[in-house]
C-alpha cells in the first residue's frame, strides 16, 4: 500500500484503495490521455510512473488515448477554451502517444483503448448521458468559477468534458483512475457517473504536478519549458541543467523516484539528474555523450565570457505573453524576419547551445530569459526579460 501512495496528493474516498488492494483480484487502473500535441514530456511521467507501479504489482492497467475528447478540450487549468487540434493532427498524436508512453508501461499488458469507440454514441444515448448531471454541478470547478468571477466565456461544449471522461470510466469498468491534481474534478465525477449507470465508483488518486525547467510554471510544451521524453539526450541534458535548485528535490522525487545525495554540490546533482534522465529514455553512452557536450558548450566555454545583452520588451506579443522568435532575431542580428525564420527551420539557431526545434516560433519571455541566443559560431545575445 505504500508503495502504489508514494507521491500520491489525494487518495479518495478515505480508505477505499486499501480495501481495493486487500480484495484479492487484479484492479482496472485507468488514465486517459488527450493527444492534443505530439509529444509526452516529464510532466506527463509523474502519472505514467504511477501506472506502471500498479502494472508491476499484477494490475490492470488500462491507457485511454481521448482521440474523441481531444475534439472537446479539457477545461482544467485554462483560463481560455483550448484550440481544437485537426482531427489529422489528433490521429497522427495518438499514434506518437503510444509510442511514447511504452518507454514506461509494458506493451505487452497494457490495454489501450480509444474513447471514440464508445463516445460515437446515438442522440438518445448522448441524451441519457446528459441527463445525468446539472448545470450547477458542472460549473462548480475552480476553472468556470474563476471565468465567470473574471467574465470571461465558457464555451458549451467544455460543459461535457467531464461527463465525456467519465463516460471513459462507465465504459472500461474502472476500479481506479489516476491524474493531476488539476484533474481531481473530472475523477470525481467519474465517480457519480459510475454510480448513475449502476456500477460501483471507482477510487481515485492525484499525483503532484510537475513544474517546467523554468522552475515556477507547470511544464508545457506551449511555453517552452519542457523536457519531452523523445528529445535528443544533448538537449536532455541540457535542458535539466536549467531546472533551478530549488526544484531539484521534485524533480528527483516526482521522475526519479529518488532523494539528491546529501553530499552532492547543486552543480553535481544537477548533473546527475540530467544523466538519469538521459539514461532511462536513451542509454548509459547517451548520458556520457551529452553531458560531454555540454562541457564542450558550457565548461569549456566555447561561447564568449563577454555577451551583449537584449531586453524583450520590444519583442513581445500584443497580450505580453509570448515573443516570435523570427522577430526577435531579426532586432537582435540585423537580418530580415524571413531570414531569421530560414534559420530556425534549418536548424541553425540555438538557445543556451541547443538548436531551436524547427517547428518553433514562439516562446514565452520566462522560456527566454537569461539564456543566450545564437547564429552561426560566432553571433551571440543574452536575452533579458522585462526591458
Amino acid at each position: 500500500m505504500a508503495d502504489l501512495t508514494r507521491n500520491a496528493v489525494d487518495v479518495l474516498p478515505a480508505g477505499m484503495l486499501q480495501e481495493q488492494l486487500t480484495a484479492g483480484r487484479p484492479l482496472r487502473v485507468k488514465l486517459g490521455i488527450d493527444p492534443t500535441t505530439p509529444d509526452i514530456h516529464l510532466g506527463h511521467t509523474v502519472v505514467l510512473e504511477k501506472l506502471r507501479e500498479f502494472q508491476q504489482a499484477g494490475h490492470q492497467v488500462v491507457l485511454i488515448v481521448g482521440d474523441f475528447t481531444a475534439r472537446v478540450g479539457d477545461p482544467s487549468g485554462r483560463s481560455a477554451q483550448r484550440p481544437m487540434p485537426s482531427p489529422e493532427e489528433i490521429e497522427a498524436n495518438a499514434t506518437t502517444y503510444q509510442e511514447q508512453a511504452f518507454k514506461l508501461l509494458d506493451r505487452e499488458r497494457t490495454e489501450v483503448r480509444f474513447n471514440s469507440e464508445w463516445l460515437r454514441m446515438a442522440p438518445e444515448e448522448l441524451l441519457g448521458l446528459l441527463a445525468q448531471t446539472t448545470v450547477a454541478r458542472l460549473i462548480e470547478r475552480d476553472d468556470f468559477q474563476k471565468r465567470l468571477a473574471a467574465g470571461a466565456p465558457i464555451a458549451a461544449l467544455e460543459l461535457l468534458y467531464p461527463l465525456l471522461q467519465g463516460y471513459d470510466s462507465v465504459a472500461v469498468e474502472a476500479d481506479v483512475e489516476l491524474g493531476g491534481t488539476d484533474q481531481k474534478f473530472n475523477l470525481l465525477f467519474g465517480r457519480d457517473l459510475q454510480s448513475a449507470y449502476g456500477q460501483k465508483p471507482q477510487s481515485i488518486m492525484t499525483l503532484p504536478i510537475l513544474v517546467g525547467t523554468d522552475g515556477t510554471q507547470k511544464m508545457s510544451k506551449s511555453l517552452g519549458n519542457y523536457i519531452g521524453v523523445t528529445e535528443a539526450p544533448e538537449e536532455m541534458f541540457g535542458k535539466a541543467m536549467r531546472v533551478p535548485d530549488e526544484a531539484m528535490p521534485d524533480y528527483y522525487r516526482l521522475v526519479l523516484g529518488a532523494e539528491p545525495s546529501p553530499e552532492a554540490t547543486a552543480n553535481e546533482a544537477k548533473r546527475a539528474l540530467a544523466r538519469r534522465i538521459v539514461e532511462r529514455f536513451h542509454d548509459a553512452p547517451a548520458a556520457q555523450a551529452a553531458e560531454e557536450h555540454f562541457n564542450r558548450l558550457f565548461v569549456e566555454r566555447q561561447a564568449p565570457d563577454e555577451v551583449d545583452e537584449l531586453g524583450l520588451g520590444p519583442y513581445l506579443g500584443e497580450n505580453g505573453d509570448l515573443v516570435h522568435l523570427p522577430l526577435l532575431m531579426a532586432g537582435a542580428f540585423e537580418i530580415s524576419s524571413s531570414e531569421a525564420r530560414r534559420l530556425i527551420q534549418q536548424g541553425g539557431a540555438k538557445l543556451d547551445g541547443e538548436t531551436i526545434p524547427s517547428d518553433t516560433l514562439d516562446l514565452a519571455p520566462e522560456a527566454l530569459d537569461g539564456r543566450v541566443l545564437q547564429i552561426g559560431k560566432r553571433r551571440f545575445r543574452r536575452l533579458r526579460g522585462g526591458v
